[in-house]
């Protein structure tokens, strides 16, 4: 138990903390005579001498404060409560932490002297101190006294600070030390499995070298208090706490209560102390607010601009649709107005692919194997590429927006500079590829496909089923068109992952079932797969395992294309071939919400807004698209309302590009609720 002795009181908290100090992280500052402000800096504290200090405010058992005593309190018992399993002495030394860090000097102080409890004893002050004042050998003397042991990586600790040791004699030119230390001291510890890496660093001739290949900022930059994070993984918690330990303990009580919540879809910065976090089922994006009705024919792809102001959709009519959402101001209405701002009709072939440019100015799409380059702006088309040979199946724009990727059925994977010139082609992939998707860190691409048999026959002519078209699992993977249909065999899918920049292969898994769309998540780390027959599959890329399977959804027929969803990724949201939507909870696999609306066929694709949590659109066979919101405030939904599509028809058209207009009529549904159902007609 680490407590004041009461020979402390006078000595260790007989000092004025200077009112004007600034807050500082506890790891950052110093101690005076027991008093640990932060990591051994002073930050313009003063000890007193004899009790004596400006203001007369003296800390300590005894010691006047403001001419009163602070004395110290004993309870009974050692929890916070009596039903309580926390620990009192562990509490109040966090808060003693974080009034600290947040820059309540004098309250730390007063509640040690209260408490009895120092927040951590002489000896990790001074480990502190030697650390940032680069005392390397006592800071080594330090680590067996504060608990270290040989068998929980005390040569690990020591090989680190000989490393710091080692990298500031470099920067200081001081080669004969620095080799000194590099044969004497690092080599003999045996931790570090690539030596000839910091010994190939002798031969750097000046600090900025140094620093630049062991991506080191230094001994007067930060590389010191580096040093002492990584050292409080080695010295036992109750000795030295962690830094901002009580922080720690929020984030992880945030991050459970989101986790908990299976509505989530709030900012987080809305998470409060005083209350659990939970969202409100009726925020959520659950009911048809609007339904966009231009296309002829099925709706394959639908995906949201950067900006989520405009919509682009792609259907078997051989037409792409540019959507553009404004407000309803004029009507005195919460809802949105859409119109169709650009209708795109020169495709030789039905549509598959749409891929927005990250600045927003050009839309791609794809039609068999043509891919058309569009200014959103004028609706002009500014280049067709025909560089693959059989049906474009998947279109990214990379995450720096120098230029797109493109996968086909042909196995090739080509990259393409913005202007649509070909910066790289690949050698042929193992698989003819139905998808790819590259994570945002620009690192990995995450391709699936299916193998390519032996006896495969290069297609002579595109086919216009729906399955060469992205709208069909099984004529893709082995229908009655096709190249594998003629091989007489269902070919066998596969996932790929590849490093971006060498092109290596990763991993590659072998799977039953089809493979029809793929969607990696902010934080690179996961890859959403649609999987016939009916399963959604979370993929962990760091360990090559499936995470989560989400049930429910009907595909097998059909290429269904599902995404991630919700204010930071927490949902996952499909179509299916029941012609209903489907939202699970990412974490658990719970299946929150079955949505119904879309008349007969699949629900081919699913979009999220990505400004706006509580959006999405879905797009169907029966030829429309659905904007899905939460209900108008003041609104009970109990069932999410069926609402009918407008019955007009865009007129025909011959036209390369149409400007959209039409209005946004009101209708209640079944239950008195008044929800937006759009139909446009075209003019030239």
């Amino acid at each position: 138990m680490m407590r004041l002795s009461e020979s402390d009181y006078d000595s260790s908290f007989s000092v004025t903390p200077d009112l004007s100090a600034h807050a500082g992280p506890s790891s950052l500052g110093g101690q005076f005579d027991g008093l640990v402000a932060t990591n051994g800096h002073t930050n313009g504290f003063t000890p007193a001498v004899n009790g004596s200090s400006g203001g007369g405010a003296v800390m300590g058992n005894g010691i006047s404060k403001h001419g009163k005593g602070v004395a110290k309190v004993t309870l009974p018992g050692t929890t916070l409560y009596d039903d309580s399993f926390v620990s009192r002495e562990e509490f109040v030394r966090l808060v003693i932490q974080s009034l600290r860090d947040v820059g309540y000097i004098e309250s730390a102080a007063t509640l040690e002297a209260e408490s009895g409890y120092a927040m951590e004893s002489p000896e990790v002050s001074q480990f502190r101190q030697y650390i940032l004042d680069g005392l390397w050998s006592k800071a080594e003397m330090a680590l067996e006294r504060l608990g270290v042991q040989e068998n929980e990586g005390l040569w690990d600790a020591k090989f680190l600070i000989s490393q710091q040791k080692y990298l500031e004699l470099l920067e200081a030119k001081k080669a004969t030390e620095a080799l000194h230390v590099l044969r004497n001291e690092l080599a003999p510890l045996n931790v570090d499995p690539d030596q000839h890496t910091l010994s190939s660093l002798i031969m750097c001739s000046e600090p900025e070298d140094v620093r630049r290949r062991a991506n080191w900022d230094g001994a007067s930059g930060t590389s010191r208090r580096q040093l002492l994070d990584t050292l409080h993984d080695y010295i036992p918690a109750a000795v030295m706490i962690p830094q901002r330990r009580f922080s720690a303990l929020l984030h992880q009580a945030r991050a459970h209560q989101r986790q908990q919540c299976i509505y989530h879809n709030s900012p987080l910065y809305k998470f409060s102390l005083y209350s659990d976090h939970r969202c409100n089922k009726s925020d959520f994006p659950r009911v048809t607010t609007t339904i966009l009705e231009v296309h002829s024919d099925e709706v394959w792809n639908i995906e949201w601009s950067h900006d989520g102001n405009f919509l682009a959709s792609a259907s078997k009519d051989k037409s792409a649709i540019i959507w553009k959402r404004g407000s309803s101001i004029d009507s005195g209405s919460s809802m949105q107005d859409w119109a169709a701002h650009l209708i795109l009709r020169d495709h030789p072939y039905s549509v598959g692919c749409l891929a927005w440019s990250l600045d927003d100015s050009i839309l791609l799409t794809s039609a068999e194997h043509f891919i058309k380059m569009w200014n959103v702006k004028t609706g002009n088309c500014i280049r067709t590429l025909e560089d693959h040979t059989e049906t474009v199946t998947a279109i990214s724009w990379l995450p720096d927006g120098t230029g797109f990727i493109t996968g086909a059925l042909d196995r090739k994977v080509i990259i393409w500079d913005a202007d649509g010139k070909v910066r790289d082609a690949w050698n042929p992939t193992a698989i003819r590829l139905t998808d790819l998707a590259v994570t945002p860190d620009f690192t990995r691409l995450v391709a699936i496909g299916m193998e390519v048999p032996s006896i495969l026959s290069p297609a002579s002519e595109p086919t216009q089923s729906r399955g060469a078209q992205t709208g069909d699992a099984s004529s893709i993977s082995g229908g009655n068109s096709g190249p594998v249909a003629q091989a007489g065999a269902k070919a066998t899918h596969r996932m790929i992952v590849f490093d971006l920049a060498t092109k290596e292969t990763e991993s590659s898994t072998r799977l039953e079932g089809d493979l029809t769309s793929v969607q990696t998540s902010q934080d690179s780390q996961y890859a959403l797969i649609n999987h016939a027959p009916n399963e959604v599959h979370l993929w962990d890329l760091h360990t090559g395992r499936v995470t989560r399977k989400y049930e429910g959804q009907i595909q097998g027929r059909h290429v269904i294309r599902s995404c991630f969803g919700g204010v930071d990724g927490n949902l996952v949201v499909s179509g299916s071939e029941d012609a209903n939507v489907y939202i699970w909870h990412r974490e658990s696999g719970a299946l929150l919400e079955v949505l119904p609306g879309h008349g007969e066929g699949s629900v081919n694709s699913v979009a999220w807004n990505p400004t706006n949590e509580r959006m999405f659109a879905s797009c169907s066979d029966d030829h429309t698209i659905r904007i899905w919101e939460a209900p108008p405030p003041g609104v009970y939904v109990a069932e999410p309302p069926l609402a009918e599509p407008a019955t007009s028809r865009p007129s025909s058209s011959s036209s390369a590009v149409e400007k959209g207009k039409g209005k946004t009529r009101q209708r209640p549904d079944g239950n008195g609720v008044s929800f937006a159902s759009s139909s446009f007609g075209t003019t030239r």
